[in-house]
């Protein structure tokens, strides 16, 4: 176990994420999926009130499918008596959930709207992380800080976070945050794996400084690293169009990797989110489990220590860019 940045709370050192819940995983599967993770000891399950529609809906035609991933949850919540006090659930606002010009992004007419709506399809009195889903630029962090001050004296929320923010704008948050004398983001969901490591570069430095956990998400980069030389043409052309790219420009990298994980004894998919329990401004991984199987692995990857030796390997195929300002300056 871990805690959750600088937060008390303890976490499992993956998270469950839901965002297939719905699209891809029927509400039966989804909920068989929660049981195994919680009798697992997983605790930390991630979600957010866009989770549920069609990616290839429009957003026109998608805003009742958008909380499908929330209700399902809730579900499993009221059929679970006990679960909600076992679990640090997440969920998440920003994105367009309905027509209207206020209906999306985090003015505080918003998040308090989206934080009740959240709520309501989870079928629970409150969160224990809402996190922020992307950037605002248009709200000032007064604003958002007041907003969430409100929502956790309410009793609605007890930590805040965020996801795909830049350093200088988890920087700007918590200096806004000591100003109100408040604890601030204890969490950042960013893009993080091996084939992706552009916030080593200022992010996961900035989180450190402040305190902020590192949730991990895309941790096999759309299934590049889950093994996809090893997986039959079927499933390679089945893979989205950004992994297809990266597959023939990362095709030598993999092959490398690939034979590593055989020679380890371990799936590539076990190996490559162990590497990332092994960084240490990281807590969990988000595990997106379409599968059971896809849990398995996560939970697998959590218990699974790489040696040093394979550590430095790993680096050596998948190297990051560097700290900054060295990177990019002399």
């Amino acid at each position: 176990m871990k805690t959750l940045g600088r937060a008390g709370v303890r976490v499992s050192p993956i998270a469950l994420g839901t965002m297939n819940f719905g699209p891809v995983t029927p509400e039966d599967e989804a909920h068989t999926i929660l049981d195994a993770a919680t009798d697992a000891g997983v605790n930390l399950i991630d979600t957010a009130d866009v989770y549920g529609a069609d990616a290839n809906r429009t957003i026109a035609d998608d805003s009742a499918e958008k909380g499908r991933t929330e209700r399902i949850i809730g579900n499993w919540l009221t059929r679970r008596p006990g679960r909600r006090d076992q679990i640090v659930l997440v969920s998440k606002a920003y994105g367009r959930m309905g027509p209207g010009v206020n209906d999306l992004h985090l003015s505080s007419v918003h998040l308090r709207r989206a934080c009740d709506a959240s709520l309501r399809r989870l079928q629970t009195d409150y969160l224990d992380v809402i996190m922020l889903h992307h950037v605002d630029r248009s709200t000032s962090w007064d604003e958002i800080w007041e907003t969430l001050s409100d929502l956790r004296q309410a009793g609605k929320v007890r930590y805040a976070g965020t996801s795909n923010f830049a350093a200088w704008q988890l920087v700007q948050g918590q200096e806004a945050a000591a100003r109100r004398d408040l604890l601030g983001i204890v969490v950042e969901e960013s893009i993080y794996n091996l084939m992706e490591r552009t916030v080593e570069l200022e992010v996961l430095p900035a989180c450190a400084a402040y305190g902020i956990g590192v949730m991990p998400y895309s941790p096999l980069n759309s299934g590049l690293l889950a093994g996809i030389l090893s997986k039959t043409d079927t499933a390679s052309r089945s893979a989205s169009s950004r992994a297809t790219s990266n597959l023939v420009t990362h095709r030598d990298r993999l092959e490398r990797f690939e034979k590593l994980c055989r020679d380890l004894g371990h799936p590539p998919a076990v190996v490559a989110q162990a590497w990332l329990c092994a960084q240490p401004t990281v807590v969990a991984p988000v595990v997106g489990a379409r599968t059971l199987q896809h849990l398995q692995d996560g939970i697998a990857a959590a218990e699974l220590a790489l040696p040093q030796e394979v550590l430095t390997t790993l680096d050596e195929i998948f190297p990051g860019p560097g700290a900054a300002p060295e990177a990019y300056a002399w």
